[in-house]
């Protein structure tokens, strides 16, 4: 018999076949047993290479006819099963297979602490604001009241790129920005990812993120920041969690105040994590300098205000109880799917 006439006799019986099936699992039956790695018309596709070279183009046309034509029928007859209310399983499944449990993706944990330290100044009425990676030198340090000759200029702290652009080494550019264009009162927090050149190792990365805030308006004075801030630590770590502050020196901020909490691991007790001191470092604050509001256009003499800033990997390492900071950039899901 002519391989044609083979492939058309094939076509027929496909097409009783099909009629015949009274469900999806007798279709599948049929399309296996013709279009099926080792189905009827499967195997003539398979045996062209040993026709003719002369009909081999004419018999290869024939078997595609043949195999889009079946394929069309089956189609048609899974169409008519799911619009009388029979199975939808697709043609190809196999019903009697055990299902495949999909796996569920979870929040990273700095994503996690990110959100949550956010929500909770969100709930003390901040807004939420955001800006680029890429900054210029005037909105990264002059605006800031950072000097020509301050250690943070230097090369071995900040990335420089081309055109007199750096990657942000703070989140503080936002504030002046922000500032700027808004008229106090006002207060925001600014979260992103900062850029330091820095050696890694179990502490320090050159990629980290942080969250920064902004609060001005009349009559605030120190005692509001602590009170924010010591109010904002309970709610993060717990009630018992207490809190001080050292003086310290920033450029943008006058006076200026490292916050300390008591150590989360030992109660203050004294431990390896806080030097047996009891007391872990957590951010950065102050009062905002009078030069950097009227960078910003803002009367010092008027309007006052605080600023902070914290670390989200210092906190999550902190609140996880976590020895390294590269963990969060390994994409091991071990370490992930813990969270």
């Amino acid at each position: 018999m002519h391989v044609i006439e083979r492939l058309e006799l094939l076509l027929k019986e496909a097409q009783q076949a099909i009629q015949s099936a009274g469900n999806a699992r007798a279709l599948e039956e049929v399309r296996v047993k013709y279009l099926g790695k080792s189905g009827l018309v499967t195997e003539v596709l398979k045996g062209l290479s040993q026709i003719a070279p002369e009909t081999r183009p004419q018999v290869g046309k024939a078997s595609n006819d043949v195999k889009n034509r079946i394929t069309e029928l089956l189609e048609l007859k899974q169409e008519g099963f799911e619009s009388k209310g029979g199975s939808e399983l697709p043609l190809g499944w196999d019903p009697t297979l055990p299902g495949r449990r999909q796996p569920m993706g979870k929040m990273h944990p700095l994503t996690r602490v990110q959100q949550e330290i956010c929500g909770i100044f969100k709930s003390f009425g901040f807004d939420q604001v955001e800006g680029s990676d890429v900054e210029t030198d005037y909105y990264n340090f002059q605006a800031l009241n950072v000097p020509p000759d301050h250690p943070a200029r230097d090369a071995q702290d900040t990335f420089y790129l081309q055109k007199g652009l750096l990657l942000r080494t703070h989140m503080s550019p936002i504030q002046v920005r922000v500032m700027e264009k808004l008229k106090p009162p006002f207060k925001f927090v600014a979260p992103g990812k900062v850029y330091r050149h820095e050696a890694i190792d179990a502490t320090h990365h050159h990629i980290f993120h942080q969250v920064e805030g902004v609060l001005v308006d009349k009559g605030i004075h120190f005692g509001h920041l602590k009170g924010i801030l010591d109010n904002w630590v309970k709610k993060f770590f717990g009630s018992k969690v207490e809190t001080r502050f050292r003086p310290s020196f920033f450029p943008f901020t006058e006076p200026s105040a490292e916050v300390d909490i008591s150590c989360v691991f030992c109660q203050g007790k004294g431990c390896r994590i806080c030097k047996q001191s009891g007391w872990v470092e957590m951010m950065g604050c102050g009062m905002i300098h009078p030069v950097v509001f009227e960078n910003c256009r803002i009367d010092p003499n008027e309007w006052t205000g605080f600023a902070f800033g914290m670390g989200v990997e210092r906190l999550t390492m902190f609140k996880y109880d976590i020895d390294d900071i590269r963990l969060f950039y390994q994409n091991d899901l071990r370490f992930l799917k813990q969270f």
